[in-house]
């Protein structure tokens, strides 16, 4: 069921930019990752080959979430924010104490530019910092050719005379003390303003230096400032989740269409994007109050951050009485940029939710009419089905699930130890259909509409058996699998003829969902049984061991491995000598069958 929800849910990513997050059962994120095309790269987890720690991974995927960029930079930037965020297991890259690089402005005692790297950005203390940026070495390229450009402080220490970078005009002469303020005011302004956004002053600086060496005839110096403006130029696509302003702000985009409303909401803390979250409203009134009640009920149970940027929809002045916060219509610029990012991916959730609930509704709702119309049914709301199978190849258990409308409806599952012959296959299904209905008629619980056993005419005619005797009239049919296990045949259980199945039809793909379900539940008892270690569950196992037998067996014995050792004849002065022959065929059952998977693995 897991794999098949991932199956449909890979259909619907975008060919777009993004960060994406794999989730385990818990709904922890264990990877996160970024890519130019996210349907590529998705994608490629489950239907590519993959080896090592990415195969270990992959096991352990149930979900996965992403949040669409407009650039690859910019889903790079989210990538390593949300790594910091979630410190997800399987990643090793960036994954160390240290925080991003950053360009970091030192004014006194005088200016200078370095790579830095702050766990806690607030803790800047007269420094100003700039980024993320791509990667270290982008960084460390940057500060050097801004140090190249302007005549900052080179040197360490502080010399007693000017050196020869005061003398070649890339020093201002910081070591005399004598520094000209106008000019050392118009550099800090360039570069803060540079490293602030403005890509053309440091671009319009290069270019002038470019000609002036060619100029002078030193085109080896032209053509390599000519690499710099190059890299320049890719290097610093606008890194969009920038704001510079340490504000702590939320973005809600929302998109409408077909009586819905998709919202996405993206967290930027300390000038980073570190994750969003994403809803699906029905329009019950207007959409206005819609929005109105949401955004009210969201922030009951999440931080409320100093800034809410949102569209034009939203009653913003009730709202930032009501949650104390400034809500903001940005109408251009960076801001605007963000909420447009905001809205793109809203509009994405709400077309695949729209995609996905329409595909269910094909899978579950019309499988399950197409169902009732081909079995003559003519209201089928719920389905039984029931699975027999052998314990460790010794004793037998079951199980039951149930479908109602189409979906599993997991409160009603029901699992058996059964206390017939492993190989009975008959009296087995009898057992089972009795324990059930009659409870069923003695409690007064709901029967269902629709009987589906696991095999063939035996497993139908030992279901028919009992419930004649209780007097229920319910269908009955069975579901063979062939020698693959997979689905193969659906036999009517009043006519016995084998009813034919499109293999591409929704009934055929449900049918097979149904059965597959109750293996899955059963096969899962089976295991959960197997992993009770302890003495005392493992005898609760075995037919013939009560309360006190099994509580001397505990205290005579102490653990299984003891059991397992003992004779029958040892074993037979608490226990009859068929229970104690039972309960040593069960522990060496349950040894080989460890052992067994321990191969496989």
């Amino acid at each position: 069921m897991v794999r098949h929800m991932l199956e449909e849910k890979l259909k619907l990513i975008p060919h777009l930019p993004g960060s994406y997050q794999m989730r385990d059962k818990d709904g922890i994120v264990i990877y996160v990752g970024k890519a130019k095309d996210l349907y590529k790269r998705v994608n490629s987890y489950f239907k590519g080959t993959v080896t090592g720690k990415t195969r270990k991974m992959v096991s352990e995927i149930v979900d996965f979430t992403y949040i669409v960029t407009s650039s690859e930079t910019e889903a790079f930037i989210t990538e390593i924010n949300l790594i910091k965020e979630y410190n997800p297991k399987y990643n090793i890259l960036l994954k160390d104490d240290k925080s991003y690089p950053y360009i970091e402005y030192i004014s006194k005692p005088y200016p200078r530019v370095k790579v830095s790297r702050y766990l806690n950005i607030k803790r800047r203390d007269k420094k100003l910092i700039f980024g993320p940026y791509p990667n270290a070495y982008a960084a460390r390229r940057i500060v050097k050719l801004i140090n190249r450009l302007y005549p900052l402080k080179k040197c360490e220490g502080m010399p007693k005379q000017v050196c020869l970078y005061y003398h070649i005009g890339e020093c201002l002469g910081y070591c005399t003390k004598n520094v000209d303020s106008e000019k050392l005011k118009i550099m800090e302004e360039e570069i803060l303003g540079f490293l602030r956004g403005n890509d053309k002053i440091l671009k319009d600086k290069l270019m002038a230096k470019i000609q002036t060496y060619a100029d002078t005839l030193n085109y080896e110096m032209a053509k390599e400032l000519t690499e710099e403006l190059q890299y320049i130029n890719v290097v610093l696509d606008r890194q969009k989740v920038e704001l510079h302003d340490f504000v702590n702000r939320d973005i809600i985009g929302t998109y409408l269409d077909k009586g819905h409303i998709g919202i996405n909401i993206l967290f930027i803390r300390n000038n980073k994007l570190i994750g969003s979250h994403n809803e699906l409203l029905t329009i019950k009134i207007d959409p206005d109050e819609e929005l109105n009640y949401y955004i009210m009920n969201f922030y009951t149970r999440h931080e409320i951050p100093k800034e809410i940027l949102v569209d034009k929809v939203i009653y913003k002045d009730i709202l930032s009485d009501l949650i104390k916060a400034n809500f903001v219509i940005p109408e251009k610029g960076m801001k605007r940029k963000l909420l447009n990012m905001a809205i793109t991916n809203a509009k994405i959730y709400l077309e695949n939710e729209i995609t996905r609930v329409e595909r269910e509704e094909e899978r579950t709702v019309d499988a399950n009419e197409n169902l009732a119309k081909l079995l003559n049914i003519s209201n089928l709301r719920r389905i039984d089905a029931f699975d027999n199978s052998n314990l460790f190849g010794s004793f037998s258990v079951s199980g039951m699930v149930v479908f109602k409308d189409g979906v599993p409806y997991k409160k009603d599952y029901r699992k058996y130890k059964v206390s017939v012959d492993k190989n009975d296959d008959y009296n087995t299904m009898k057992e089972v259909i009795y324990r059930r209905y009659y409870r069923a008629l003695l409690e007064k619980t709901e029967l269902p509409d629709l009987i589906i056993v696991d095999g063939g005419i035996n497993q139908i005619n030992a279901c028919l058996d009992i419930l004649n005797s209780l007097n229920l009239a319910i269908k009955v049919v069975g579901l063979k699998k062939n020698d693959k296990h997979r689905t193969n045949e659906l036999i009517d259980g009043d006519t016995y003829r084998v009813i034919e199945l499109d293999k591409d039809s929704n009934v055929f793909h449900y049918l097979t969902r149904i059965q597959d379900e109750v293996h899955r539940f059963t096969i899962t008892y089976h295991k959960t049984l197997r992993s009770k270690g302890s003495i005392s569950s493992i005898l609760d196992n075995i037919e013939g061991i009560g309360n006190i037998r099994k509580k001397e067996l505990i205290k005579k014995y102490g653990n299984i491995n003891n059991i397992m050792n003992a004779s029958i004849e040892d074993l037979t002065k608490i226990i009859p000598e068929k229970v104690a022959k039972d309960l040593k065929n069960f522990l060496e059952a349950r040894e080989n069958a460890k052992k067994e998977e321990s191969n496989n693995e």
